[in-house]
């Protein structure tokens, strides 16, 4: 009889490990820590729950406030999605939410919870010899979070942020191509009255270098700033380095 016990014990201990093992296979990560010329430092993680072979759950978090968004209440992003796979592309529309004060008040109050909304869309390509990325996010003020001041108005944010790029993978471990970026000021309500006109942030064009071992690698792209100088509010050159591992 204690035999027969220990016998099924260790099939109960075997079949839970099988089955770890398997939840395990379904799960991906993803760490980016990302640095540039506008934001700073702000590292990203990626969560992907695999429900078939074409199909995932993701979610996603950013820290903004470890480069510029520290001054923006300690601005942080998290958002969840679906992702699906069709060939050599996996197509990734997100509902993120901000935390903190650039989008509620314009970075002129506290941070807050509910700061802004962001629907967003991340098209991945990659195929044997080349790969490929377009991001697009639109950040809206999901509270407002702005005091009635005469002298410097407070109003609500909303940003447009997007980019593209475009690869050739010259062998196993090195890759190169072309980066465009554009980041501008939508809009936003007036506490007071009105709204605020649009207003250019960046507009990024250059070539990248990237680096990389199995999942593990580095991204510098750099390059020229093209928006007018007189109008934007992004004053810096191009430049953008990214480390990054999948696990």
């Amino acid at each position: 009889m204690k035999k027969r016990f220990t016998l099924f014990m260790l099939l109960v201990a075997m079949g839970l490990s099988a089955q770890e093992a398997t939840e395990d296979e379904k799960l991906s990560v993803g760490l980016s820590i990302n640095h540039d010329a506008f934001f700073g430092l702000n590292p990203m993680m990626t969560f992907g729950y695999a429900l078939s072979e074409t199909d995932a759950l993701t979610a996603y978090g950013i820290q903004w406030g470890a480069g510029t968004g520290s001054a923006w209440g300690q601005w942080t992003e998290f958002g969840i999605g679906y992702n699906k796979t069709v060939g050599d592309f996996d197509i990734n529309p997100q509902i993120g939410f901000t935390f903190g004060s650039l989008l509620s008040s314009g970075a002129a109050q506290e941070g807050i919870v509910g700061d802004g909304i962001v629907p967003n869309l991340t098209v991945n390509f990659d195929s044997d010899k080349f790969e490929g990325q377009f991001y697009f996010g639109y950040y809206a003020a999901l509270s407002d979070n702005t005091e009635l001041n005469t002298e410097t108005p407070e109003a609500t944010n909303n940003y447009v942020h997007y980019w593209a790029n475009v690869g050739y993978k010259v062998a196993s471990f090195f890759s190169f191509g072309a980066h465009f970026e554009e980041l501008y000021l939508s809009g936003g309500e007036v506490n007071g009255g009105g709204d605020l006109d649009r207003a250019d942030g960046y507009v990024w064009l250059g070539p990248y270098l990237q680096f990389q071992k199995g999942n593990a690698g580095l991204r510098l792209s750099f390059g020229s700033n093209l928006a007018d100088e007189d109008d934007r509010f992004a004053p810096n050159g191009f430049y953008k380095l990214a480390f990054f591992i999948t696990l």
